[in-house]
C-alpha cells in the first residue's frame, strides 16, 4: 500500500523522472481513496442532489425526478371539482407547470377556507422518496423518533411529507398550518391551528 504521507525525493533523480514519478503517486494516492468515498456513501441514492421549483406561493424540493411525478400523481386536486377543468388540461403543460398550477392552486383554496387571504412568504415543500427518509429528516431535527406521516415546522416554515404516503388533503393540512402560523401577528395556541387546519380537510373538497 502506498504511502502518500511519507514520500521522498532521491537527489540523484531527473527533474523528468522526479516529475513523471511524482503524477504517478499522486494518481495512486486518489485511486486508493477513491472507494473509501463510495463506502462513505457519497454517492449514494440518498444524497441526491436537491432540485427545487418555485411556484407563486411555494417552493417544492425534490431529489428525482421519479419522486416528483409521484408527488403529482398522488396530489390530486383538480379544479374541475370547481368548474375550471381547463386550467389543468392544457395539452401544452408540462410536469413542471401542472405541478405549478396544481399547487398554488391548492394554496389559494386553503386561504379561502380559512378566509386568510393576505401576502405570506413562500412555504418550503420537502419532497422525501419514503417513510425511510422522512424519518431519518425528522431525528436529525429533532433527535428522536418520528410519529409523524408528515408535519409542518413553522421556524423553517417548510412542510416535510413523502411520495410514499400522501394525497392533497395531508398537504393542505400541512399549508394550513403554515398560512395560521403566519396570518395573525400572534401566532395561535396549537390545539386553535390544529382544529382550524382540520377544518380545512373538512372542506377542502366543498
Amino acid at each position: 500500500m502506498l504511502d502518500c504521507k511519507n514520500l521522498e525525493m532521491h537527489p540523484f533523480i531527473s527533474y523528468k523522472n522526479f516529475f513523471r514519478r511524482f503524477l504517478f503517486l499522486i494518481w495512486a494516492c486518489l485511486l486508493l481513496l477513491y472507494p473509501y468515498g463510495i463506502a462513505q456513501g457519497e454517492t449514494s441514492a440518498e444524497d441526491t442532489a436537491w432540485q427545487s421549483i418555485e411556484t407563486k406561493h411555494t417552493v417544492i424540493y425534490y431529489q428525482t425526478m421519479e419522486d416528483l411525478k409521484k408527488f403529482n400523481k398522488k396530489v390530486v386536486y383538480y379544479s374541475a371539482r370547481r368548474g375550471l377543468k381547463s386550467l389543468f388540461s392544457t395539452s401544452s403543460d408540462n410536469l413542471t407547470d401542472k405541478l405549478k398550477k396544481k399547487v398554488d392552486a391548492l394554496f389559494k383554496r386553503v386561504q379561502e377556507i380559512l378566509d386568510m387571504r393576505k401576502r405570506m412568504n413562500r412555504v418550503i415543500i420537502n419532497i422525501y422518496h419514503d417513510k425511510k427518509q422522512l424519518r431519518a429528516a425528522y431525528y436529525e431535527i429533532f433527535k428522536k423518533k418520528c410519529s409523524f406521516r408528515g408535519w409542518y415546522l413553522y421556524e423553517r416554515n417548510t412542510i416535510y411529507i413523502n411520495v410514499d404516503d400522501l394525497n392533497e388533503g395531508m398537504l393542505a393540512h400541512e399549508m394550513a398550518h403554515s398560512i395560521i402560523d403566519h396570518y395573525f401577528a400572534i401566532r395561535p395556541p396549537k390545539a386553535t391551528a390544529e382544529i382550524l387546519a382540520r377544518y380545512v380537510d373538512k372542506h377542502l373538497l366543498d
